[in-house]
């Protein structure tokens, strides 16, 4: 397998966008500090039984990084998100994943985007969108294997999209009480 990670910027292989209410006062919501504080235990009761761990580090350099390990279908994927906007009701998070299929190991580029937004009527929305593209080596992997772009997105779409509706209620949910927490 090649070390080529270079990210397919021009190819998309999943992308979900999801929302769900949040229950408590915009002025309490740190989608931040709830990420970088996420217990593994809540990590894994936000989409059981896909979600198996959760940790919290830095890259060389210092920034904020968040890894997650979840089952998406039949990959297992090493999330090594990258905060590249970390703010109370906003956070953008970059991955260049590692995914263990039934065929080996190999690798994609995932952005987790993460927000809160007033509706203005007294109600809050979390959206949660996890956009998936293709690495050089996922395109080598997936030739070496017989299996064409498409029908890799397909897959991975269908699986990274069920995921996404089951997580994302249970997010806000995580994130509604964390808030809450700061209230009292």
């Amino acid at each position: 397998m090649s070390t080529g990670t270079a990210v397919m910027s021009d190819r998309i292989l999943s992308q979900s966008v999801e929302t769900a209410p949040v229950h408590a006062p915009l002025a309490a919501i740190n989608i931040a500090d709830w990420l970088f504080t996420l217990p593994d235990k809540e990590y894994q009761r936000c989409a059981p039984p896909d979600h198996k761990a959760a940790g919290y580090t830095s890259t060389d350099d210092g920034r904020p990084m968040s890894i997650n390990v979840e089952m998406i279908g039949t990959g297992l994927v090493v999330q090594h998100y990258v905060a590249e906007v970390a703010e109370k009701q906003h956070c953008h998070m970059v991955s260049l994943s590692d995914v263990l299929t039934p065929n080996g190991w190999t690798s994609v580029q995932v952005v987790w985007d993460l927000s809160v937004k007033d509706n203005g009527d007294g109600t809050l929305t979390y959206t949660n969108s996890v956009t998936s593209r293709p690495t050089e080596e996922f395109m080598e992997f997936c030739d070496k294997n017989g299996l064409s772009f498409e029908e890799a997105a397909r897959a991975r779409q269908a699986a990274s999209g069920d995921h996404c509706r089951r997580e994302t209620p249970l997010f806000a949910a995580s994130i509604e009480r964390h808030a809450m927490s700061r209230t009292r």
